[in-house]
C-alpha cells in the first residue's frame, strides 16, 4: 500500500499546521490515551509519584508529540517513496526500542493510534 503524492501533501501540511501547537496537542494525545486505558499512565515513570495533574505536567506536555508527529510525515514519504515504511534506521525503529524497553506492547499502539487520530480531527478540522 503506497502514499500517493497527494496523501503524502495532506499529512505534511496536517503536520506543519499542528507544530505551532504541539505541546497542547502533546497533551491532548496523551489524555485520550489515558482515557481510553488509564493503566497506560503506568507506563510513563515520570508520572508514578507525581502529585501535579495530568493537565498540568509539564513532563507529559512535552513527552512526544513533535516527535510521533514527526515520524509520521517521516513514514508517509516513506510510503510514497518506496511503497512501504523502511524501519531499519528510521526514527520509528528507535522510538519502537525504547517503548518495547518499557513494556509497550501491541495493544497500546492501537491505542496510541486511535488516540493520535482523534488528536489530529481536533487540530486539523478542514484536513
Amino acid at each position: 500500500m503506497g502514499f500517493t503524492e497527494e496523501q503524502e501533501a495532506l499529512v505534511v501540511k496536517s503536520w506543519n499546521s499542528m507544530k505551532k501547537n504541539s505541546g497542547e496537542l502533546d497533551l491532548k494525545l496523551f489524555l485520550k490515551i489515558f482515557e481510553i486505558a488509564p493503566s497506560a499512565q503506568k507506563l510513563f515513570s515520570f508520572l508514578k509519584d507525581s502529585k501535579v495533574p495530568l493537565q498540568k505536567n509539564p513532563k507529559l506536555k512535552s513527552h512526544g508529540m513533535p516527535f510521533l508527529l514527526c515520524v509520521t510525515c517521516e513514514s508517509a514519504i516513506q510510503l510514497r517513496k518506496a511503497g512501504k515504511v523502511t524501519v531499519r534506521d528510521s526514527t520509528l525503529k528507535k522510538l519502537g526500542g525504547v517503548h518495547y524497553k518499557s513494556g509497550v506492547v501491541d495493544e497500546h499502539y492501537e491505542i496510541s493510534k486511535l488516540a493520535l487520530l482523534e488528536t489530529m480531527k481536533e487540530a486539523v478540522p478542514e484536513m
